[in-house]
Order: structure tokens, then C-alpha cells, then sequence
């Protein structure tokens, strides 16, 4: 049996809760390419759309904790210096690190690239798992009521190998940047003269410029 008719044999076993089950597992490993939402369009027409497509996007909310707590993890490793660096990067974001979690979640690729920088600047579990549920349950209810006309959609981006490539290559990029980026001096900058003063110094802001 191969992985997508393993999946819609869990869901169909266990209704409901074998979606969870199935949405849950399939977003716990970063960047793994497990199709989890192909069982909610299978299942669009013998379960209740609404339900279905909650009960999915909880289990996936639920199962990115493992990308947040990857990012956790960074930030405890990281020295003082740059751990000063993910605060004020945190205070850049403020209330739009939530909608950028958001936006990512709406989408069936690989989220990770912004979870685990979220990760990385400490942002609250709560606003984290709200913005990230809001998100995954939207999407799921969106592909409940769909079914088949996303299902070619969904199984090109997440079944593409070179998507996940992309993805992980994407999140290295981030990560250096974001630690490499002095975020201290952004706000700075930002303060003194906007956005145009932090693009006049660039080459500071990345450690660039020669002393």
C-alpha cells in the first residue's frame, strides 16, 4: 500500500479522528512531504465539510509545534550577543509576526521557512498556535469544500521533491540572514529615519561595511 492509500485507510477507519490523527503526523517532521490533506478531499463527500476541515487544520496546527520548538531550541543555543539580536528582531515584528504565520499556514507548502526563524525570536506558543490554527483551519476548511477540483493542486506541492528542496535551501537562506542582520541598528535606523535610513545602511545593518 503505498503512503496516500495508508492515509485514507487511517481517516476512513477512525472518521474523524483518524483525520486528526493523519493531519497531525503528517506535519510534525519539517519539510517532510506527507500529504495530509489529500484524505480531506477524500473525505469531503462522506464527512461533514466544516467539521472535516477544523478537525484538520487542528491536527496540522498541532503537529508544527515541532518547527517552533526547533526554532526554541536555536535561540537557547545562540550566544548573548545574538540573542539580543532575536529581541529586537522580535520587537521589529511585533503584532505582524502573527500574520505572517498566518498567511504561511494558508498555504500547502512548506511553512517551515518562517516557523522555525518564529521560532528563533521567541514569539509567544499562544499567538504562535493562534495564528498558525486560524490559518491551517481556513486552509483545510477551503480544501473540504473543493475536494477534487484542489486535489492536483495539492499533490504537485507537496508531492514535488524539488519544492522541498526549495524550501529547505529558502530556510538556510533566512536563517543567515537573520543572523547575520543587526537588528539592534535597524531599530535604530528605523527610528531615526524610517525605512529609507535602514536601506542607506544596508551595508551596516549586515556588517558589510569596512571599519
Amino acid at each position: 500500500m503505498d503512503l496516500a492509500g495508508a492515509l485514507r485507510a487511517i481517516a476512513e477507519s477512525y472518521g474523524y479522528g483518524g483525520v486528526f490523527l493523519v493531519s497531525l503526523v503528517g506535519s510534525l517532521v519539517p519539510f517532510l512531504p506527507v500529504p495530509y490533506l489529500f484524505v480531506v478531499v477524500l473525505l469531503s463527500k462522506t464527512l461533514d465539510p466544516l467539521l472535516l476541515g477544523l478537525v484538520s487544520g487542528a491536527g496540522g496546527a498541532l503537529g508544527k509545534l515541532t518547527s517552533y520548538a526547533l526554532g526554541r531550541t536555536g535561540y537557547r543555543l545562540l550566544a548573548e550577543p545574538k540573542r539580543r539580536q532575536m529581541d529586537a528582531l522580535r520587537e521589529l515584528l511585533g503584532r505582524y509576526g502573527d500574520l505572517a504565520v498566518f498567511l504561511f499556514a494558508l498555504t500547502p507548502l512548506p511553512d517551515d521557512v518562517y516557523y522555525i526563524p518564529a521560532g528563533m525570536i521567541k514569539m509567544p506558543l499562544w499567538r504562535f498556535m493562534l495564528a498558525n490554527t486560524a490559518g491551517k483551519v481556513v486552509l483545510a476548511v477551503f480544501v473540504a469544500y473543493t475536494g477534487g477540483i484542489y486535489l492536483d493542486v495539492l499533490e504537485t506541492a507537496l508531492g514535488n521533491t524539488l519544492g522541498v528542496l526549495v524550501g529547505i535551501a529558502a530556510l538556510s537562506v533566512i536563517t543567515v540572514l537573520v543572523l547575520r542582520t543587526d537588528w539592534e541598528k535597524v531599530l535604530i535606523h528605523l527610528r531615526s529615519g524610517g525605512v529609507r535610513e535602514v536601506v542607506r545602511n544596508l551595508d551596516e545593518i549586515l556588517g558589510l561595511r569596512r571599519r
